[in-house]
């Protein structure tokens, strides 16, 4: 029998197909050939999907808080109405992560090929990013150029598009996986990375746009919502660094590989801040070397300096900051605490 997650996810996917055909047919209106509409197709179906898809869940999960719902009790309008939005984000990741792949040279998305590498791809996989995220502009004005919204949240998008490749601009010069140089490395670069090129899309866009088609558009509930989001965004990639490095394969469903690929991560950047001069010494011969006998060097430095240690501490120190900040939004416009708690919950502790 099928958990209610598992329930859930399969509404949300049966969204998908229809949005393919709709983008598919925008196609055919301008008089491309088949060939071209099934290859827009194939991008968008091996793109898009396959991922977790945490981030346009959480649409449809925050607008159901907002509008004193559960999911299932959405009826199948109102439904696909948030469920769009929360594809439009995932078009978006899916935008991100074919362009991502392509500059770092990866082989392998989601356990199986990286577009790219698909045959017959190639750098055609340049213009298929482009076409993913085009895609997000197509579905926002054929279904919401009629709400008064729909400016606030193409704006927002286009937005939250630029501040999250401004964090990737910082991530490719400050650590290029050929060229280690730790004299780079700061918390407070490492900050801004994370901040930028995770946290916006992850985290607030999703609860931003539910807060906009639930009618709760005040700016001060918008600042309420990024105040707990953006450092909640933070957290949850600190925690993935921590993972990489801490957790066993088993735990995390992958060999960590931050440390041989040069990462600009909370791990090393907190060692890099107490290392002694021998220690820094060490890091610098070592960090980003693709050479198992030089990562088990840094993780002795990491566990000589007690990094596992620091990072729990940091997160309860966190997680209460964020709590107390929850308890004390204000839900007098419509905003409910309850969507950053729901947040909050399923990041804290996280082991996978």
């Amino acid at each position: 029998m099928a958990s209610e997650k598992e329930i859930r996810r399969e509404r949300f996917l049966n969204v998908f197909p229809k949005l393919v055909e709709e983008l598919n047919a925008s196609l055919l209106a301008y008089g491309m050939p088949k060939e071209a509409c099934d290859w827009y197709a194939h991008s968008l179906n091996y793109n898009t999907p396959g991922g977790k898809l945490n981030r346009g869940l959480s649409v449809v999960d925050t607008y159901a808080i907002l509008s004193n719902k559960t999911v299932e009790q959405l009826g199948q309008e109102e439904y696909e109405k948030v469920a769009i939005l929360g594809w439009c984000i995932e078009l978006l990741q899916a935008y991100f992560l074919v362009a991502d792949d392509m500059m770092d040279k990866s082989i392998t998305r989601r356990g199986q090929p990286c577009w790219y590498k698909v045959p017959e791809v190639g750098e055609i996989a340049i213009n298929d990013a482009f076409m993913l995220e085009a895609a997000i502009y197509k579905l926002l004005k054929s279904h919401f150029r009629n709400e008064k919204y729909y400016i606030d949240i193409t704006e927002l998008f286009h937005e939250v598009t630029f501040q999250t490749e401004l964090g990737q601009l910082m991530d490719l010069i400050t650590a290029p996986e050929d060229k280690v140089d730790l004299s780079k490395f700061s918390l407070k670069r490492h900050s801004f990375i994370v901040t930028f090129k995770t946290a916006y899309y992850s985290f607030y866009l999703p609860v931003a746009l539910a807060m906009y088609v639930a009618g709760v558009t005040d700016e001060k509930d918008l600042k309420q919502a990024k105040d707990v989001l953006i450092p909640l965004g933070e957290y949850f990639q600190i925690q993935d660094d921590y993972l990489d490095c801490f957790g066993t394969p088993e735990q995390i469903g992958k060999i960590g590989t931050d440390i041989q690929d040069n990462k600009c991560s909370w791990i090393i950047n907190k060692a890099l801040e107490l290392a002694s001069a021998e220690q820094r010494k060490i890091l610098d011969e070592n960090y980003g070397k693709k050479d198992s006998s030089a990562e088990a060097k840094c993780k002795k430095i990491f566990n000589d300096l007690k990094i596992d240690q620091l990072y729990h501490e940091y997160e309860e120190s966190v997680a209460k900051d964020l709590k107390a900040k929850i308890s004390q939004v204000d839900e007098s416009r419509g905003f409910k605490a309850d969507v950053l708690t729901a947040f909050l919950n399923k990041v804290y502790k996280r082991s996978k």
